[in-house]
């Protein structure tokens, strides 16, 4: 019978057992972190409707979904979490509380064109607050300490979370009587630091946009106000008084950056940036992109924003809603591929192997019932083999610990631990070998996943 080649297709990412552990603890990380702010998790679909899933479809959207026929239904796989967790409030408004607080991880699917750091199935851990009519801009300031308090507690320092508000750039454009426009100016402001500032001035002044040089000089003279952030937002209050949309965005812009403090984020880490625009027409306030402060060539590695209307294709219910996705299976590819993670930290699918010495497995299996109980992961080695072959099963899961359990063990009622990461090999009493394994397992465990190189 011919063999069918094992394969895994083009953009979609299989790990090895150390890294799988490494990603899961991640994700585990940023479900804690979501939690800490009250934040219920919420599971959706993969497949849903494609009427349902395709409601504010079309362009680019549509033609990346996975879609199929099964019978009768006509189904598409979800391409973001972001609708379908539209179409749960739409649906479930009744039971819910608001504003709901929801986060989910889970897989999306593109089919997009796969390359070096682009899925078409990748995991998203999204972050939404949705309101019923209304929604405070408070909400927004805590958006990006939830930023902060995540990728801090992964292990990343050298990152900043760049803000900015639609309504200012919306104000500014309607100041210059190119508010017909303003979509086609702000998606290609977006691409400033992929293209550069003169391909971005040949792209407003072409005819497809169709700038005046002085149009496109005023826009980039204004974008490209920095400094900190108090100065950044005193350099725009010469602004204020032209157009009432501008002077809203300001309030709330100032308003974002007043309560960061209060909320723990360093100035360091948060910075106001007028070239963040968030292509999309879907954001119409504050919006958001994180980014590695020495790697700017990534990309932005968590971006999201405030919108008006969540549900708006779903139900006649006003529900704004403020929120962030990380691309968690890109964010681990970039981390890999750059050296940030931590290879010290334990990935072993188990704290400690037995290698039972004798036939009789009962002792074996009462010591492992024992560890077990408190709290270490072990397994017993469960194959007739060699005692080289043994220990090299041991050096490739990269256990920490292996228990040898012979008959002297036995009979002097004690385990004979290995530490496999110092060599030393130590006789004790079966109680005092488990306080003696928890204790470097406390030592091993200690460390984030994630060891950012920037931070002497």
């Amino acid at each position: 019978m011919a063999k069918v080649q094992p394969r895994t297709l083009s953009g979609f990412m299989e790990l090895l057992p150390g890294r799988q552990i490494q990603f899961d603890r991640m994700a585990a990380i940023i479900r804690e972190s979501f939690s800490l702010y009250g934040f219920t998790p919420l599971d959706t679909p993969l497949i849903e409707a494609s009427e349902v899933l395709l409601a504010k479809g079309g362009g680019e959207t549509e033609k990346q979904i996975y879609r199929f026929s099964k019978g009768d239904s006509d189904l598409s796989l979800r391409f973001d979490l972001t609708v379908p967790l539209a179409k749960y409030v739409a649906l479930n408004y009744a039971n819910l509380a608001f504003p709901f607080r929801r986060f989910q991880i889970g897989k999306v699917y593109r089919g997009e064109r796969a390359q070096r750091g682009r899925f078409r199935e990748f995991y998203q851990a999204d972050i939404d607050i949705i309101g019923d009519g209304k929604l405070d801009v408070f909400n927004d300031a805590e958006i990006p300490a939830i930023i902060y308090r995540t990728f801090t507690a992964l292990g990343l320092r050298r990152f900043q979370i760049r803000v900015n508000n639609r309504k200012i750039l919306n104000g500014f454009y309607a100041m210059l009587n190119l508010t017909q426009k303003s979509s086609d100016i702000m998606r290609t402001v977006d691409k400033l630091e992929k293209i550069g500032e003169k391909s971005v001035r040949d792209l407003l002044t072409s005819p497809e946009i169709g700038l005046s040089d002085e149009e496109a000089a005023e826009i980039l003279r204004f974008i490209d106000i920095k400094g900190d952030n108090s100065f950044v937002l005193s350099s725009l209050e010469q602004y204020r008084g032209r157009n009432p949309m501008f002077d809203e965005g300001l309030d709330e812009l100032g308003l974002v950056a007043k309560n960061l403090a209060g909320f723990g984020v360093p100035e360091e880490n948060f910075a106001l940036d007028l070239t963040i625009a968030r292509g999309l027409d879907y954001y119409t306030g504050t919006v958001y992109e994180t980014t590695m402060l020495d790697h700017p060539e990534i990309g932005s590695i968590c971006s999201g924003g405030r919108f008006d209307n969540l549900a708006e294709y779903y139900t006649d219910r006003q529900l704004p809603g403020v929120g962030i996705s990380i691309g968690l299976t890109r964010l681990f590819f970039v981390l890999e591929d750059q050296g940030y993670l931590n290879d010290q930290l334990n990935t072993a699918p188990a704290d400690v192997l037995i290698l039972p010495m004798t036939e009789d497995m009962a002792p074996s299996i009462s010591l492992a019932t024992n560890l077990r109980t408190a709290g270490v992961r072990t397994q017993i080695y469960g194959e007739q083999k060699k005692f080289k072959q043994k220990m090299s099963y041991a050096d490739k899961l990269a256990v920490p610990y292996v228990i040898f359990l012979g008959e002297d063990e036995i009979k002097d009622g004690a385990a004979a631990v290995k530490n496999m990461r110092t060599g030393e090999q130590v006789k004790l009493p079966i109680a005092e070998a488990v306080t003696y394994i928890q204790s470097g397992l406390s030592e091993l465990n200690q460390g984030a996943p994630i060891l950012d190189k920037g931070v002497q």
